[in-house]
């Protein structure tokens, strides 16, 4: 199975979503929280183009936000 990795901040709620999504489905995945390393929130922001998190990184396949269907199909989950 494909390694996730995901790029949250501490208040973020759809983080945490995601996060729970990756345990329910045992996911191995990398938590980087943007909110206190400045470089992590340069690589996620010029891998998505986005300043807002969740961004996951799924095998270089980038999802931004909480979407179920999205992640099931990047980690091929039925």
């Amino acid at each position: 199975m494909k390694k996730a990795k995901i790029y949250t901040t501490k208040t973020c709620p759809w983080c945490v979503k995601t996060k729970e999504f990756f345990t329910e489905n045992k996911v191995e995945y990398e938590e980087v929280d943007v909110g206190t390393d400045q470089k992590a929130a340069q690589e996620m922001f010029q891998k998505s183009g986005q300043m807002g998190v969740p961004v996951t990184d799924i095998g270089g396949e980038i999802i931004i936000g909480f979407d179920k269907n999205k992640l099931k199909k990047a980690l091929s989950l039925s």
